[in-house]
């Protein structure tokens, strides 16, 4: 190649270069090559000159004479010589002679290194982990339009997430490429089959990288006919009425998933516990834009609940026990919504570290022609002790501490034992308890313990020992039920001081035997058990009893107290409460100073002291009264674990059997709550209006769980 025809090569590349457009980052297949035939030259035709004309082609060939038809052809050099031009025989001209004084500079030795000045910048070691700057790009997203999925695709897209840099180009292209699978697979998963998308790169004029995401998302397809292949069932039509799919719907990836989960959801709510859906099938058709649809559906027999059979390594308890926590009778059709009830239960025990309830066939044929059905338990026993405490401060009742240590299945199955005990600065006791969960009945609690335990307040200073004993029926964290209830007994032995005349403060210690036979029956509306947010709650407590001091006083103690709750906002709620308490039958002065009735403090009315509220005798101490009536409102704004809480209390305390509703006390105030994943903990701080002599300025109160 000549000098001139390689210059003109290198420029052609470069204006190739200059002009070329982006190429398109979608991988497109080329049409195969064709196979190349020689075409004849027409005379006179516009085809290409020849490199040589035929004259001096014929000359340069080697002449071949017909005598020397056989003989060797020249060699492929001696030919070559031919063909090149002629060396001149002629002496050839020397150079012009060189000057002497500049061989003799050219003969002087070179200076030495140091002595030559390097220029600054000239050369430098580059350093291999530096930085390189940012490829800086900007994003364009084409042809949504009307799909309603562009800022879906925004929310998901590489390119939008990179926040318009990138280390390399090649990481702006790699994002570029998964942002058109990104919008290929979102238009497909809306019934936008013929969709397509591309995705190109171009360098603006600042030298900024321009990512390009073009979309066309074609005809949107619908359902056309449904095919469901499945055994008859009971009803026939239980497969289809529980395929919430409609001929010319959308086909909408999700409403289609979302369909077919509740056929598996379904089936085993209705009978069927080993019912099983299959992959589908969409034919499509352009023509007319819809999709056939056909599901096949593997029913498996009708079954019935027949029994529990158990196994693991170690194991909390026998079958026998789970007979009795399960909701369900045996000959029962099967219902998955009761194998899920079962589980919650053995749950709720806290008695396993691990357990799953399974369906197992028993090709066995009940009476009315179903497959009875076993539940299988696969259980592990987890630890039965647990460390429990909660501690707090409260105006007027100091700091009070309170732990215990239970073991939860001592006396299986679910016999538990619980030592307690109290510290604190104005209370101290302790405790013991067993208590047998599900006993002989579902959700069915039987419990009995004693007590001892002293409390010096300013209302009264008490040393009581008690035994009782008690069946309940009461919600768990696991399961909150909407209606709750207890009933027991009660037998306390206490020495009071008692005020014998509040016009002077004169005390005495009295020694009280006290019988009760308490009642309690709630109603819970409320949509959380530790921290609610709607709902009410309803609860009564009625309990008859008799206090023997000399002679036998019987009364009557009871409390009503209602809840409400109101999401203004997901993240306001506005929560009230009201209670009502009265004793009826005995004068004040025949009922033990601590089973009175008092209002005040953290759970009760805040802004006052614990137990602060009605009657005082001359030195200013509560003495306690028969009728009571509170009333509270809160409003809770939470962002995030935290949340603030202002509120007005109000409520009084009166000497009367019924509450008079009048000489009402207010507090109003603040708090702060942090929320865990086992309820609120609680900082509140409150002071009273219209305050009187001897009351505090303002009253704190620390704890968990809300006010109510």
């Amino acid at each position: 190649m000549s000098r001139r025809q390689a210059i003109y090569v290198r420029r052609v590349l470069a204006v190739a270069l200059m002009t070329a457009s982006p190429l398109p980052l979608m991988a497109q297949q080329a049409p195969p090559p064709q196979p190349s035939v020689a075409q004849p030259q027409q005379d006179g035709g516009d085809g290409e000159e020849p490199i040589l004309p035929d004259d001096q082609f014929d000359a340069r060939m080697p002449k071949i004479d017909g005598a020397d038809a056989n003989a060797p052809l020249p060699s492929i050099d001696s030919w070559i010589d031919q063909q090149m031009p002629q060396q001149s025989t002629a002496p050839a001209e020397l150079p012009p002679a060189t000057d002497p004084a500049e061989e003799q500079e050219l003969a002087q030795p070179l200076p030495p290194l140091d002595s030559v000045t390097v220029p600054a910048n000239v050369a430098h070691d580059a350093d291999p982990n530096a930085k390189l700057p940012d490829v800086r790009y900007a994003t364009s997203i084409e042809g949504f339009g009307k799909t309603g999925l562009e800022d879906q695709f925004r929310e998901a897209s590489a390119l939008i997430d990179g926040d318009g840099k990138a280390e390399t180009a090649a990481m702006v292209q790699a994002r570029a490429q998964e942002d058109e699978k990104l919008a290929t697979r979102l238009l497909y998963s809306e019934g936008y089959y013929d969709a397509t998308a591309l995705a190109s790169l171009d360098q603006a004029g600042d030298g900024m990288l321009k990512a390009v995401i073009s979309v066309t998302p074609g005809k949107r397809y619908r359902i056309g006919a449904i095919v469901i292949t499945a055994d008859p069932t009971v009803p026939p039509t239980l497969v289809r009425d529980s395929l919430p799919l409609k001929t010319g719907d959308y086909i909408v990836a999700a409403n289609v998933e979302g369909a077919e989960a509740n056929v598996a959801l379904k089936l085993p709510e209705n009978g069927y516990p080993f019912a099983k859906v299959g992959q589908r099938d969409i034919l499509l058709d352009p023509a007319t834009v819809t999709g056939d649809y056909t599901l096949p559906v593997e029913t498996g027999p009708r079954g019935t609940f027949r029994k529990i059979t158990t196994s693991g390594d170690h194991q909390a308890f026998g079958a026998d026990h789970m007979e009795v926590i399960r909701s369900y009778k045996p000959g029962q059709l099967y219902d998955s919504r009761q194998v899920d009830d079962l589980r919650k239960a053995l749950v709720a025990t806290g008695l396993f570290s691990s357990v799953a309830v399974d369906p197992v066939r028993t090709n066995e044929t009940a009476p009315d022609g179903t497959e009875y059905v076993d539940l299988h338990v696969e259980q592990e026993a987890g630890p039965p002790r647990t460390i429990a405490g909660e501690g707090g401060y409260g105006t007027g009742q100091g700091f009070r501490a309170e732990g215990s240590w239970t073991h939860r299945n001592m006396f299986p199955p679910e016999g538990a034992l619980i030592l307690g005990a109290i510290a604190g600065t104005q209370e101290q006791g302790v405790s013991a308890t067993f208590r047998r969960a599900n006993a002989g009945k579902r959700d069915k609690t039987f419990q009995t313990g004693i007590m001892l335990n002293h409390q010096n307040y300013d209302a009264y200073e008490a040393y009581t020992a008690g035994l009782n004993v008690g069946w309940s029926r009461q919600s768990t964290p696991i399961f909150q039920k909407r209606w709750t209830y207890s009933y027991g007994g009660e037998i306390l032995l206490t020495n009071e001081q008692v005020v014998v005349d509040p016009t002077t403060a004169e005390k005495t210690r009295r020694t009280y035997f006290i019988g009760a036979l308490p009642v309690q029956i709630g109603y819970d509306r409320s949509n959380d058990l530790l921290n609610p947010t709607k709902g009410f709650r309803a609860n009564l407590r009625v309990s008859p009893e008799g206090s023997l001091q000399g002679n036998f006083s019987p009364y009557v103690r009871s409390t009503f107290d209602l809840t409400g709750y109101y999401p203004v906002s997901d993240a306001l709620v506005i929560a009230a409460r009201t209670r009502l308490g009265t004793i009826n039958g005995v004068s004040r002065n025949d009922v033990a100073p601590s089973r009175r009735i008092y209002a005040g403090g953290g759970g009760s009315v805040r802004g006052f002291g614990y137990q602060e509220l009605g009657p005082k005798d001359a030195n200013n101490d509560p003495i306690g009264g028969r009728s009571v009536n509170e009333f509270a409102v809160e409003s809770r704004y939470r962002f995030g674990n935290y949340g603030v809480v202002a509120f007005v209390d109000a409520g009084q305390v009166y000497e009367s059997q019924m509450p008079k509703f009048t000489d009402m006390r207010y507090g109003v105030g603040l708090g702060g709550r942090f929320y865990t994943n086992f309820g609120p903990f609680r900082a509140d701080i409150a002071m009273p209006l219209n305050r009187q002599p001897g009351e505090s300025k303002f009253a704190i109160y620390i704890g968990i769980g809300q006010a109510f």
